[in-house]
Parts: structure tokens; sequence; C-alpha cells
């Protein structure tokens, strides 16, 4: 459990940071490379990850002011976080509430897969313990997401992560519970789909168009989990698929990587990647005081 703990976390890391190169558009990928060069360099979704790690391991009480005011704290624009998210958290660290500053941006709240690509470390802490885990992760994603379909991105990578702990994991079985759990029906109409899938091989073209591969939550995080899926046995594999669908490469690289090293453990992670990847040493320590914490 301590391997697949350690590997969900710098799966996170290693699928964002493999997935960032090949986001956006020409401009964002130039200035992304100008700012990294040639090394693993994850954006805010592993930041973000990060801070909710240090949250939920130095934190007894799971205060929730305490943890928007950590993401407030942490942000930085060189780490790719968006114009949206960058006020939300500027308003908080000024002293907005941020019962208040998640509806400044969007009036009914966002519908982004921010809260989502950082959600793993909640499904580890509280993987044996489903309801605490789902009140928790809705918390957390309220901070920054207010809109029902932002929260449930991240409760769905959350209980997906919890989920892929189990060595055995089957599938259909795997799809069939999250969706169950699901509240909105953007989620299991795509996670129905994913189902179907499982015996057949659709094209590209077809999972854009059926799961997407956009910043919007329910047009992102099922394509994360059927990439996991299909590919669940080879991380290179699995990231050359993210990079192949296009779109939200990096947030779609992360959540699929935070599900793949929780299901096959840190020593699936290719070396190779791992020995340039950024904070490696301080990730695998997060992934460590988890386990301490919440790990059984």
């Amino acid at each position: 459990m301590l391997d697949r703990f350690k590997g969900a976390l710098l799966g996170l890391a290693l699928g964002d940071a493999m997935g960032a190169p090949f986001e956006g558009g020409l401009l964002e990928q130039v200035t992304w490379r100008i700012l990294v060069g040639r090394k693993l360099r994850w954006t805010d979704d592993t930041d973000m990850a990060i801070g909710l790690a240090q949250w939920l391991v130095d934190d007894a009480a799971l205060d929730p002011d305490a943890l928007a005011m950590l993401w407030a704290e942490r942000a930085d624009w060189k780490r790719g976080y968006g114009p949206g998210a960058l006020k939300t958290l500027t308003l908080i660290k000024t002293g907005m509430n941020w019962r208040e500053a998640n509806v400044v941006v969007f009036a009914d709240g966002s519908m982004g897969n921010g809260a989502a690509m950082r959600a793993a470390p909640l499904g580890l802490a509280f993987h044996d313990d489903p309801e605490r885990l789902s009140v928790t992760a809705a918390l957390a994603s309220s901070i920054t997401h207010a809109h029902p379909i932002g929260v449930e991105g991240g409760v769905l990578i959350a209980r997906a992560t919890a989920l892929a702990l189990d060595p055995d994991l089957k599938p259909d079985a795997f799809l069939a519970e999250l969706e169950s759990g699901c509240e909105q029906d953007a989620f299991r109409s795509r996670l129905a789909q994913a189902r179907r899938w499982l015996t057949s091989t659709p094209s590209h073209a077809d999972v854009r168009k059926r799961l997407g591969t956009f910043v919007l939550a329910d047009q992102s995080v099922v394509t994360a989990i059927y990439a996991f899926l299909r590919f669940r046995d080879d991380f290179e594999a699995l990231l050359r698929y993210v990079v192949e669908l296009g779109g939200d490469t990096d947030t779609i690289g992360a959540m699929a990587g935070a599900l793949f090293g929780a299901h096959n453990g840190l020593r699936a992670l290719p070396e190779i990647r791992l020995a340039d990847l950024e904070s490696r040493q301080e990730i695998a320590g997060l992934g460590k005081r988890l386990h301490e914490t919440f790990g059984s």
C-alpha cells in the first residue's frame, strides 16, 4: 500500500509534467517549453495536489479555510494556473471568504476540472471510508469550484483513486461502481459509454466526441478514467494516448497518471522519466506521510 500511495502522487505529477508540453495551442506550448526547457516540470495540477496532501497530513481538524489559504499562498502563474483560478485564489489570499470567492468569476461556480486534477490524495486518505471520502472531496472541491459539475468531478476522481488501489480491479465493476455513485447525468452517461467500450476500440475522434478532452470536468474526467483502464499496465502507452487525444493533456495526464500509480504502485512508473521529474523526493515523501497517517 505504501508503494501505491507514492505511486499515485508521483503518477499524478509525472502525467501532468509529460502532458504539459502538449497542452493548449502553439503559443502556449512554445511558452511552456521556453519556461521549462528539457525538465519534467509539473503545473498547477500537481501544485494543488501537493498542497492538498500537505493539508491532509498536517491539519488534524481538516479545516477548509486553512486549505483555501494554503492553495492561495501557493498559487503562481508560472505553474500554468488559469486566469479564473488565479483570480479566485487571489481574492482568497487578500481576505475574501472562499464561499464568496468561488462564485466571483462564474456566478454559478466553475464547471472546470481543476477540482478533479488535484483530488487523488483524498482518495488515498479515505480509501476505506467511502462516505467520508465523498463528503471531504465535495468540500475540498467547493473551495474553488462551486458548480455541481465541478464538485462532482473532484469527488469522482477521489473515488476512482480509492477504487484503483485494489490490485484485483475489474474494469466493468470499477466503472459500474463509479457510475452508481454519481449524481450528475453528464458523468453517468459518459461512464456508461466507457463501459460499452471495454469490449471495443473506439477511434480517437469518437473518444473526443463522446467523452471529451476539454477543460470542463464533464468533458475530461471520464476521459482520464477510460484512458487509465485502456492502458492500465503501460504508463508510457497511457501518456502517448493522452497526448494523441489532445486538448487538456496535462490535466487528463495527471488524473490518469494518479489512477495508474494508485493501481500499480511506484515500481510500475518508468524510472527514466522519474529521474527527470521535478521534486520527486518531496512528492514521494508526501506519499509516505499520507500512508503513515491514513494507510492500512
